[in-house]
């Protein structure tokens, strides 16, 4: 995939970089290593944070500052990362989906960065923007029916909108088909050595618990 920042991106986040993991997979529905892993991991997290902390993760206050520049709330629209930590946080427990899912809130988990996991044969051509939303926009987010997207970072293929840090759209999204997966974190933060370090993690993850192969990164930025 080919990979776009807009100019209106860079004018509210002058830093922004992300990373694309792509890979050809196969997913499952349950992975018991995985749920291990995560586990493991939501016992560190209550260990290390708290639900007003967790604001104050370099990742995520990034995002949430680019939510106000892009003139959006988000204590109302959170960022997935921020809603996956507060839901470990609270005691209650993630949602099981399928392998390929799980994999990526474990991601997103472990860096706090919000990450976009996608069926890449589900996009409309070969090229994302990410831009941002626009009044009236039809956005349909995973499991939350239409979302107003006015004001949120967004990419969109030849189609529309795909994926944004709150939810991504339900025409592209993972389910037990999918063999071509592509995988965007992004780095409100500008942190280019962590977001490499989330997406080199991605690609483990990918390849011990989804048979990953062919796996790729790649950086972009409002550099490039």
């Amino acid at each position: 995939m080919k990979i776009i920042v807009s100019k209106e991106i860079e004018q509210v986040c002058p830093e922004f970089v992300g990373a694309c993991v792509e890979a050809q997979v196969r997913n499952t529905s349950y992975h018991a290593e995985l749920w291990d892993e995560i586990s493991r991991l939501g016992d560190k997290c209550r260990q290390e944070l708290t639900t007003e902390s967790l604001k104050e993760l370099p990742s995520i206050a990034a995002t949430r500052r680019v939510y106000k520049a892009c003139g959006k709330d988000p204590s109302r629209y959170r960022p997935a990362s921020e809603q996956l930590i507060r839901r470990m946080l609270q005691g209650k427990e993630l949602y099981q989906i399928d392998t390929l899912v799980d994999l990526v809130n474990v991601a997103s988990i472990a860096y706090g960065y919000s990450i976009g996991g996608f069926d890449a044969d589900k996009f409309v051509g070969d090229t994302l923007t990410l831009g941002i939303g626009r009044e009236g926009e039809p956005y349909e987010g995973i499991g939350r029916g239409m979302l107003n997207i006015a004001g949120l970072p967004v990419y969109r293929d030849a189609q529309g909108g795909v994926g944004t840090p709150t939810s991504d759209n339900e025409r592209t999204k993972m389910t037990l088909e999918t063999t071509h997966l592509v995988v965007l974190v992004n780095g409100y933060d500008g942190n280019r050595e962590r977001v490499m370090a989330n997406a080199e993690y991605l690609k483990e993850l990918i390849v011990k618990y989804a048979a990953g192969s062919d796996c790729n990164i790649t950086l972009y930025s409002t550099k490039e």
